[in-house]
């Protein structure tokens, strides 16, 4: 008999299948998603007694088609529709046909560029990573009934904008790429760090972004920033098991026990960078790839080439001068040429990042190895008043703690 958690896996991994080649078929992805949602419920009844037929993936599109014949017929009162539900249905009567990256295609509708961020991320993971609503919802601590507002809001403007299926060429996959990846990170970072709440991770939304990068990339072997990012991925998760003590208290990467890294996930990213950090040009994401591979191969957080880590910064910096990649270099800066020159550098993005509790943190911990114990206290304290993390205010508080202890 299956088990529920392999069950619960296969239909995962088939939902953007059926989807998508029902979607080809039809052009109605809002109607296929309802029609595909309730197959998987039926599949997930009848096989968990049954057992999973010869093949699942027809037998889901059977009874998808099935479902959405059923609800044009519902709407096909007026005349129009009718026409429409008659030419679809022999649409449906036509082979299957499954397209490789069918997969790949939704992801690319659900990042279409007229969406905003936050919709791209809730009808990705909807759409291609088969999370419930509910699922997403408390992901984002929102109402489940807002987030599915938001996502009714996302399929619509994608029909407005015309979004079709399957027929983006070369030139636009090309150009939506960048927002493709830039949604999987979101996610990732998201499950990883999670930016609200008690929990210090969401590992289900980390966890899904490192599948579906790594399922895009088996359809785009040839796009290295692809690979970089899910090496990217891979070697920031690995780190993980180390992230939280005995207590369920945040540890800092310097203190953290490398031996509960997960070698099998450095390697792999280890693998995949050597294999395209070569190709020119190099991207953000091999760099930052670079940098966490970097940390990834010191045994011991006094072992790391800090001098090799400021050098990809100063490159990141050049490619992607985001504020956190900035800030990240200011770290680096420190840990080569000392904590003065760190807390100089930090000011300077005062402007960018003033208001932001990273940018407080950071300036603490340079405040307090320059010995500006009371400095580093209220900063500390800053930082931990302005972060929606209970993990982070937790960790960020006891350092105020401990120093004024100290110092008191």
């Amino acid at each position: 008999m299956v088990t529920d958690a392999r069950l619960e896996a296969h239909l995962r991994e088939l939902l953007p299948q059926v989807l998508g080649a029902l979607t080809r078929r039809t052009g109605d992805f809002d109607r296929a998603e309802d029609a595909v949602s309730e197959a998987m419920l039926a599949a997930a009844q009848q096989w968990r007694a049954e057992g999973v037929p010869a093949d699942p993936r027809a037998w889901l599109v059977t009874v998808a088609s099935r479902r959405l014949t059923d609800m044009w017929r519902s709407e096909s009162a007026r005349r129009r529709r009718e026409l429409r539900t008659a030419e679809a249905e022999a649409r449906l009567t036509a082979p299957v046909e499954y397209a490789a990256d069918d997969t790949a295609d939704l992801l690319f509708l659900c990042c279409h560029p007229d969406l905003s961020p936050v919709s791209q991320v809730a009808l990705t993971l909807r759409a291609v990573g088969g999370l419930t609503t509910a699922e997403i919802a408390a992901a984002f601590l929102v109402p489940a009934d807002t987030m599915t507002r938001r996502i009714s809001r996302a399929k619509r403007a994608v029909a407005a904008a015309g979004g079709g299926f399957g027929v983006l060429d070369a030139a636009t996959r090309s150009a939506r790429l960048p927002i493709v990846l830039r949604v999987l990170y979101l996610i990732f970072n998201e499950g990883y760090s999670a930016a609200t709440g008690a929990e210090l991770a969401r590992v289900e939304l980390s966890g899904e972004a490192i599948r579906l990068t790594r399922q895009l990339r088996e359809s785009l072997p040839e796009q290295s920033e692809l690979a970089g990012l899910l090496a990217l991925m891979l070697l920031t998760d690995a780190r993980r098991p180390a992230r939280l003590d005995g207590d369920g208290r945040l540890v800092p990467l310097e203190a953290q026990d490398r031996g509960l890294w997960r070698r099998e996930l450095i390697d792999e990213g280890i693998a995949i960078l050597t294999e395209v950090l070569p190709r020119p040009p190099v991207g953000p994401y091999r760099l930052q790839a670079a940098i966490a591979a970097v940390h990834d191969e010191a045994e011991l957080a006094q072992d790391t080439d800090w001098p090799q880590i400021l050098g990809l910064y100063d490159l990141l910096e050049r490619l992607d001068p985001s504020p956190m990649a900035q800030l990240g270099r200011v770290v680096a800066l420190a840990m080569v040429a000392g904590p003065r020159a760190g807390l100089a550098a930090c000011e300077e993005l005062a402007g960018e990042l003033g208001g932001h509790h990273r940018w407080f943190a950071v300036r603490a911990h340079l405040l307090e190895e320059s010995g500006e114990a009371w400095a580093a206290v209220r900063a500390y304290r800053e930082a931990a008043q302005r972060t929606a993390s209970l993990p982070e205010h937790d960790y960020l508080t006891r350092r105020a703690d401990r120093l004024s202890a100290k110092h008191g």
